[in-house]
């Protein structure tokens, strides 16, 4: 079983039971730092559509909010307390004080690019709003560039996968 086919053995049943909305959770709480397989569910659900069990619309707007909210309630964490959290919890990711120290100083001064990217890159997609909310970005320059940021993820992962399963079943 390939890891794809995992992915999907995964999600199925919970989205059978549940809908999109199992993987509007999945990636909510992955978005703020639990280790959930967040990339591959959404995959999973986007090859269910193309399948027909869902709706691709509706993958994708789960993803997005699932993404956004999840960012924001990161940005929440870092902004009461993330110092205190990333300090703790940061050498288990190899997250040094010098490194933490060089990723606040980028989020102040190119916040708004790093927020809008760092979904795309694993392990600052789940420390991405806490590294934001800890570094006092401006909550209006977070919330845009993570709306963006997230469009751009949920759409790739969203209609990438549904869009090429379809056209290579045309090929066929």
């Amino acid at each position: 079983m390939n890891f794809l086919q995992q992915g999907v053995a995964w999600i199925e049943p919970a989205i059978g039971a549940y809908g999109v909305w199992a993987l509007l959770v999945v990636l909510y709480f992955e978005s703020f730092g639990v280790p959930l397989p967040g990339e591959s569910a959404l995959i999973a659900a986007s090859l269910l559509a193309a399948r027909g069990d869902l709706e691709i619309e509706h993958v994708f707007l789960a993803a997005w909010l699932g993404a956004v909210l999840g960012d924001s309630t990161g940005y929440l964490i870092g902004r009461f307390g993330g110092r205190l959290v990333l300090s703790r919890f940061g050498p288990w990711l190899k997250l040094t004080p010098e490194r933490l120290s060089r990723i606040e100083s980028l989020a102040k001064t190119k916040g708004f690019f790093m927020v809008l990217t760092a979904r795309f890159i694993v392990v600052l997609r789940q420390l991405n709003g806490i590294v934001a909310g800890s570094a006092g970005m401006p909550w209006h320059r977070f919330v845009i560039a993570n709306a963006l940021g997230a469009m751009l993820w949920a759409g790739l992962w969203s209609f990438g996968p549904y869009l090429f399963t379809d056209a290579f079943k045309r090929l066929i």
